[in-house]
């Protein structure tokens, strides 16, 4: 299948095209490099740059790409930020996201795959955390993808341009060629290992007075490979709706810190601060739906094998990517 990937020099998107182009599918990559990096674009894909504001743009590029699939990971996705600048994240992540799906309906595609997030969940009633719980977003960032997932909707029912869409839990780890390298980086376990890399002094923990056994808040871990894998599985025909991508098992923060301390083999000082308001104790997916519905089943569910992909994939890049 033609698969026309937007986001594709990011995180997630540059491992998930990967891993379309050794399943033999044909990828074109589209991206503005605003956070992504061009030589994390697989050199067998065709890349574009470009924005998806620029309608005439993307319309074209999924003209030229014969493309039979959208996947959708172009997004803005720094929950503080969107706390500070909510019009970023609701042109980024809604109004640029209705231009391409306009785009993909009015160029006849077929199945359109969107990176959504947990972050729709708000605080769950309970976990683990399944796709029937209410939604109550509690910051633009989240508000956002759910505004385009009830878009989505009402385009299958009135389009019928189906669709797919993923709710993410925390993404880590990496593959050989391509892993983590964020702007502002937020996520734990990179964080972590800055430490090793001695590229920060210190890791912070937020938190340590939480109902968990450690005190410190507990999250389901997801390696790259397998989110790319269940996107893969999302392109079936007839396959549609919600979906939750998580391990089902949650790590606290102490015990990140320690498997990193024993995958790198060095000591990770920490330093204990304060909560930061609005994060749960734990977080943790249900994700049956995706093994039942999908056939889906994460080759990377141990924490210890995430973190030895990303460390592997940091050594070899201390810096990132060298644009």
């Amino acid at each position: 299948m033609n698969v026309f990937v937007t986001g594709g020099a990011g995180y997630i998107g540059s491992v998930c095209t990967e891993e379309l182009l050794n399943a033999g599918h044909q990828v074109t990559v589209f991206d503005n490099l605003t956070e992504g990096h061009r030589s994390a674009v697989d050199p067998r894909a065709k890349f574009v740059e470009g924005c998806l504001r620029d309608s005439a743009l993307v319309k074209q590029s999924l003209r030229d790409a014969r493309a039979g699939a959208v996947m959708h990971f172009a997004a803005s996705a720094l929950v503080g930020e969107s706390m500070t600048d909510p019009q970023k994240y609701f042109h980024n992540n809604l109004v640029n996201a209705l231009k391409l799906a306009d785009a993909a309906v009015e160029c006849g595609v077929k199945k359109f795959v969107f990176s959504s997030t947990c972050a729709t969940y708000g605080p769950p009633d309970r976990v683990p955390m399944t796709e029937d719980l209410p939604q109550h977003p509690i910051n633009p960032y989240g508000e956002a993808k759910l505004m385009f997932e009830k878009v989505l909707i009402w385009y299958r029912e009135i389009y019928k341009l189906d669709f797919i869409a993923f709710r993410y839990f925390n993404a880590a780890g990496a593959s050989e060629k391509f892993g983590e390298h964020h702007r502002i980086e937020t996520h734990l376990i990179p964080n972590v290992l800055f430490v090793a890399l001695g590229r920060k002094p210190h890791v912070e923990i937020y938190g340590t007075d939480y109902p968990t056994p450690d005190g410190t808040c507990i999250r389901d871990y997801i390696h790259v490979k397998d989110l790319a894998q269940a996107h893969i599985l999302g392109l079936q025909p007839g396959k549609s709706g919600f979906f939750n991508l998580g391990n089902g098992d949650g790590y606290s923060v102490r015990e990140v810190v320690s498997m990193c301390e024993k995958i790198t083999g060095k000591k990770i000082p920490a330093i204990e601060k304060p909560r930061r308001a609005g994060d749960p104790p734990k977080l943790v997916a249900a994700a049956n739906k995706a093994f039942t519905e999908l056939g889906w089943k994460p080759l990377y569910p141990k924490i210890e094998d995430i973190v030895a992909t990303a460390w592997a994939w940091h050594k070899q890049h201390p810096a990132g990517y060298p644009d």
